[in-house]
């Protein structure tokens, strides 16, 4: 079975099991676990920040750093298209008592100008506009990319306003190897920075949180509270540590067969119109003699899983665990089909 699903359904390598099994462990809640401080080190290093903290998943890492930054009653600005706002369950509201400001984007990606108009007046009628958030790559937006300088020029923008800013980074390294950056520009653009282990580059479990030392400080509080205090972690740490050394650059890979499964897409007469592809995500539409659902159910009889993400709408993903072989059998189907 091939499973273009998610990047999220990636098993441990054997090599990555065996450093797992390795790890030397304590009790993290302690501060006492070696291998979670190492990885929270790595990961700050990574990306030329002061501190990092260990979370079990994307959705805490981002929702800690929501809440770190905000106050009740303060609003969000972020696409509409983000994950913060549609895919983490209402976590915004809930957590933080905070409402959101969607704004419409190009393919999950806003702009400086467009952030400058959604900050409130100061105006006792509306809520304080506290927090950007932005999410490279952008999951629906079909994997797209931010031009690093419009990031830059957003930053300048919440400089000026007294904002601050977050990265939701859960693939975050996709456009690092794509777009050919340097993760230390992030590190010195962002306030805050959510990097998931658990996708492309292959960990089990978990995600990190980036900042400065004060602010990481209180995120670890804000963790404890969410429920997220692990103990001996460092099992899972080090399976993070594995793929921030050994599975990034091959990033690349996924990248590469994204784009040829998407040109025999291309070719079909039930493919309508597809996002650029970019990095490892396919979104694409479904015409004619198939639906969304329809096409999952057929290639389905072929051993292959995709994801119907709306009525019209297939997501595919790449990652680590689809060879090129798969990739090749995944083109012949499509061809059949």
């Amino acid at each position: 079975m091939t499973d273009y699903r998610s990047d999220t359904f990636t098993k441990p390598s054997q090599a990555m099991l065996e450093t797992m099994f390795r790890a030397d462990v304590g009790d993290d809640v302690f501060g006492e676990d070696p291998t979670v401080n190492k990885l929270e080190t790595l990961a700050a290093e990574t990306f030329g920040m002061e501190a990092a903290l260990f979370c079990p998943s994307g959705t805490m890492t981002n929702q800690i750093a929501i809440k770190c930054h905000t106050q009740p009653g303060d609003e969000v600005v972020c696409d509409k298209l983000s994950h913060v706002y549609i895919y983490e369950g209402g976590g915004i509201a809930f957590n933080s008592g905070c409402q959101v400001k969607p704004i419409e984007g190009d393919r999950g990606r806003i702009n400086a100008e467009q952030v400058r108009s959604a900050i409130n007046p100061d105006d006792l009628h509306k809520p304080v506009t506290r927090l950007v958030s932005l999410e490279n790559t952008a999951n629906r937006g079909g994997g797209s990319c931010y031009q690093f300088d419009d990031i830059k020029n957003i930053r300048g923008v919440c400089v000026d306003n007294n904002l601050a800013l977050h990265l939701d980074g859960a693939r975050v390294f996709n456009a690092i190897v794509e777009m050919k950056e340097n993760p230390k520009d992030y590190g010195t653009t962002f306030d805050s920075i959510s990097v998931c282990l658990s996708k492309g580059l292959g960990a089990p479990v978990g995600s990190v949180l980036l900042g400065k030392k004060d602010f990481i400080r209180k995120a670890r509080r804000v963790r404890k509270v969410f429920g997220g205090g692990m103990r001996q972690a460092g099992y899972l740490a080090a399976a993070g540590i594995f793929a921030l050394q050994n599975n990034i650059e091959r990033l690349v890979i996924d990248h590469q067969h994204a784009k040829k499964i998407a040109e025999a897409l291309l070719k079909k007469p039930f493919t309508g119109k597809m996002m650029p592809v970019e990095t490892n995500i396919i979104i694409f539409e479904v015409i004619g003699n198939y639906t969304a659902k329809g096409l999952a159910e057929v290639l389905r009889k072929h051993d292959i899983l995709v994801m119907a993400i709306s009525e019209t709408q297939v997501r595919m993903v790449l990652h680590l665990d689809v060879t090129e072989r798969m990739v090749e059998e995944t083109i012949k189907v499509i061809g059949i089909l």
